[in-house]
């Protein structure tokens, strides 16, 4: 019993070390040149084999790889040597196998040549007519300004509404430099750039400055949170409530505040009775203060509780405490005041301390005041 299964072992170890076994298919295998030292040159004499995918003999001259190189293996169309077969056609050799006629150095040196005079063609300058115009096209530029969407501002310029330069404007696509042009809707201009325009309904206790080096509540801590720069048209007491404008235009800050111009501020003050009939023609026919001579455009009596009386004033100066001193100048100290409008810009029913922005009407109104 175990010399028959020695003997099964030792057949074991005779068939794996026999013919036709795995150990001997590796070893046949050895041979053969591996994948990647195979050449696969198409051209003449590619290969003793004969064939083109073999191996060459070792030793022998390699010849046809500048041919391949130039796109005779790879490059080209799959032709019969002789030129007769359609591409990827079959001639007297096997498909795949032909030489593609190789393409001289001097085509493509053509070919680079057109390519590059292609790419480095002159720029050709177009008149504005067909290229970028200048300016920008007018219901844009109105609005940016606020004036509604570009839609109803096209509406407004078919309408006839709008003005350039002290013309009228009908057509669509008319340009205009918001830099330069005076731009108007309904005869108010138009603030076409990036200006701000605000009111603000100051309470008392409030200094009409931007800035207060004493730590005050200030015109400033009402604009904390905007990018632009503002600064205050003119100036109120610091008891003073009633509206002050906030912008960063300069010019018609400059121009709300120069006695040339005019613009009148209205006044209520409450003060203490009884009132001579005539303390209106008083206060219009000028009261002497210390600095000279200060006159009211307008006054009236807006409301009378026994002894106390609320009064309206309206003046076109700007000097300090002006309202104040001249009441108290005629015999009424002031015990109240606000300030109710500046110009066209009048306070409403805005709250105290709330701050609005101006609508383009107003803004325009205030320009047309200016002659903006």
């Amino acid at each position: 019993m175990r010399s028959s299964g020695r003997n099964n072992r030792d057949a074991g170890r005779g068939n794996y070390r026999g013919a036709g076994n795995k150990k001997d298919e590796k070893q046949q295998r050895a041979g053969r040149p591996r994948p990647e030292e195979r050449r696969y040159d198409v051209g003449e004499g590619a290969g003793r084999g004969g064939s083109g995918g073999g191996a060459p003999e070792r030793g022998g001259e390699r010849k046809g790889r500048g041919a391949a190189a130039r796109g005779g293996a790879k490059g080209g169309p799959r032709t019969s040597p002789k030129g007769g077969g359609k591409p990827g056609g079959k001639g007297p050799q096997q498909r795949g196998r032909g030489q593609a006629p190789a393409r001289p150095r001097e085509y493509d040196a053509q070919v680079e040549e057109r390519n590059r005079a292609r790419h480095n063609k002159p720029q050709i300058k177009t008149p504005k007519t067909f290229g970028d115009q200048e300016g920008e096209r007018l219901q844009k530029v109105l609005a940016r300004a606020g004036m509604g969407s570009r839609r109803a501002c096209e509406e407004l310029i078919d309408q006839a509404r709008v003005e350039v330069n002290g013309q009228i404007v009908t057509e669509q696509g008319v340009r205009v430099d918001p830099e330069k042009d005076e731009v108007k809707v309904d005869g108010l201009t138009v603030a076409t750039q990036s200006y701000l325009f605000f009111a603000l309904n100051k309470p008392a206790g409030v200094v009409s400055t931007m800035e207060d080096p004493d730590g005050r509540q200030c015109l400033g801590d009402y604009v904390t949170n905007r990018e632009t720069r503002l600064f205050h048209v003119g100036r109120l007491d610091t008891e003073t409530e009633g509206i002050i404008l906030l912008t960063n235009h300069g010019e018609l800050a400059h121009r709300l505040t120069h006695p040339r111009y005019g613009v009148k501020k209205t006044y209520l003050a409450a003060i203490q009775g009884p009132l001579p009939r005539d303390l209106g023609k008083q206060l219009k026919d000028g009261i002497q203060l210390e600095d000279g001579y200060a006159r009211a455009d307008h006054f009236r009596v807006v409301q009378q509780t026994g002894k106390n009386y609320l009064v309206e004033v309206t003046l076109h100066e700007g000097r300090k405490h002006i309202v104040r001193r001249m009441l108290a100048e005629a015999g009424f100290p002031v015990d109240k005041l606000v300030r109710t409008s500046f110009g066209p810009i009048s306070l409403g029913d805005q709250k105290s301390g709330w701050l609005r922005r101006m609508t383009n009407t107003e803004v325009g109104m205030l320009m047309r005041e200016v002659d903006l």
